[in-house]
């Protein structure tokens, strides 16, 4: 198990390094070409738009892995050992829940819909879908980390550690 989640990690990385690195290039290409070549590129504002969904939503799935997300624990520091992991292990399950059914599920069918559509970003000219791709696969990423959240929970043994980013 502790294989699947480092490689899972790993591939979430690179592929948020790979994100984030586009969209610098993206920009910077875009205020080159405005204020340099005083031609601006129309198609770039819209990549940008597309990969900052990307990010927000695999960057979503990475806080979570890496507890860096919104919590507030006022009111469970307060309670037992006991009683933390099973506030814990609720809390998770939602997440979990959550992710699967509002978006995976649901991001999945919003995707359909977009392919069955037809709908095409007029800026960049390929499928909606293609874009909104990034909804059910974060909520099955998040899923992923909720449930290997779970069950070290359960067994009381850490997740592996994250490593450098």
């Amino acid at each position: 198990m502790n294989k699947l989640i480092v490689g899972v990690d790993g591939l979430l990385k690179r592929l948020l390094m790979a994100l984030m690195a586009a969209i610098v290039l993206v920009v910077c290409f875009q205020v080159l070409s405005r204020f340099v070549l005083t031609t601006p590129s129309s198609i770039t504002e819209e990549i940008s738009r597309c990969l900052l969904l990307w990010i927000g939503m695999f960057g979503s799935a990475f806080a979570y892995r890496t507890g860096q997300h919104l919590g507030l624990d006022i009111v469970t520091r307060k309670f037992s050992a006991l009683w933390q992991k099973r506030v814990a292990a609720i809390l998770t399950l939602a997440v979990v829940l959550f992710a699967l059914a509002a978006m995976t599920f649901g991001g999945g069918q919003l995707v359909m819909l977009a392919f069955e559509l037809k709908q095409m970003n007029a800026g960049l000219g390929i499928c909606i879908g293609w874009i909104y791709l990034a909804l059910p696969l974060s909520g099955l990423l998040i899923a992923f980390y909720g449930i290997c959240q779970l069950c070290s929970l359960w067994s009381e043994q850490a997740l592996p550690s994250l490593g450098e980013f």
